[in-house]
């Protein structure tokens, strides 16, 4: 099936309103297409997947949307025109022209599943739910990760050098808090070695929804893992709830920024010789990061590289 493609040129700073008008007009989804940064808050949230910078922002968006073929376009686009003639007289939305493609129908839910295929980390095999394990891997230790609305598979640098960490610390008994917790991929490494319990917090709520359908793929037990929502570097209640002097691990596969307030309150969820791993920190940040450790009263134990990304391990005196 093939669908009919318009494409708005407009202004980024009305994309809103614009969006609104082509809604007023009957059009029932938008593709955005502009170079806009990200903003701060943004890319706090996003902790591991950490974006390249993109081209500057010109000003200029891309608003599409799609119609079947045999849609009623042509009303469709008299009353889209209208809307945008009566907006004209309040805002300025720039060019406001309209190009027409074609495009062939795709199976937007599952595609992207080409490109997301089962791989090591050591010995450690990733592998997506609709990929089968061979038998000459039955023997492995197995991570079954979708990648989904949470952050977290196991294919960036930065996730794979904390798991080569929790490698070397963790035991039976250990406790682990893991901050940013996305998909959960480091708590259920962390179980799956042996651990007796991980909390994970997350700005995201899609956190406790990844994490649970996470733990069931990897037949570990729910109650193995609690999830919570909320900046436990600023809320005291995240931070109660946490708890205090109770983990043997913290994991924090974060930004460096992130990573430089998060340190000195982190170290009162440590018990006393536990272990601090961190990540997510671009090697221009390493010394930012190894500074903040060394402020916070913690001892460096270990510095980590892989390509461009850094892991610094510390451990609370």
């Amino acid at each position: 099936m093939r669908w009919n493609k318009f494409t708005l040129k407009t202004r980024t700073e009305v994309e809103d309103i614009v969006i609104s008008s082509l809604a007023d007009a009957g059009v029932e989804g938008v593709e955005i297409e502009d170079k806009v940064p990200l903003s701060e808050s943004d890319k706090q949230q996003m902790f591991v997947d950490i974006l390249p910078d993109g081209p500057e922002d010109d000003g200029i968006a891309y608003l599409s949307f799609y119609l079947e073929e045999d849609a009623d376009k042509e009303r469709i686009l008299a009353r889209v025109k209208e809307e945008l003639d009566d907006l004209r007289n309040f805002v300025d939305i720039g060019e406001g022209t309209i190009t027409e493609g074609q495009t062939e129908d795709k199976d937007w839910i599952n595609n992207w599943k080409e490109y997301f295929h089962q791989f090591y980390v050591d010995d450690i095999l990733i592998i997506p739910s609709w990929e089968e394990v061979q038998e000459e891997d039955k023997d492995k230790m197995i991570i079954h990760i979708d990648p989904g609305t949470a952050f977290g598979t196991g294919m960036h640098e930065t996730t794979q050098l904390c798991m080569r960490q929790l490698k070397k610390y963790v035991t039976s008994e250990t406790e682990i808090l893991d901050v940013g917790t996305g998909s959960g991929i480091l708590s259920i490494v962390a179980l799956k070695l042996g651990a007796k319990h991980a909390v994970g917090t997350d700005l995201d709520p899609c956190a406790i929804t990844a994490t649970k359908e996470n733990l069931e793929a990897n037949d570990i037990p729910e109650d193995s893992m609690d999830v919570m929502i909320g900046n436990i570097i600023d809320d005291k209640a995240v931070q109660d709830e946490v708890g205090y002097e109770k983990y043997d691990i913290v994991a924090a596969n974060i930004l460096a920024d992130v990573l430089v307030p998060l340190t000195p309150v982190i170290l009162h969820q440590l018990k006393h010789g536990g272990i601090y791993i961190t990540s997510g920190i671009i090697e221009e940040k390493e010394e930012t990061v190894v500074e903040a450790v060394k402020a916070a009263g913690l001892e460096v134990v270990e510095v980590t590289h892989q390509n461009d990304w850094v892991s610094v391990t510390a451990r609370k005196k």
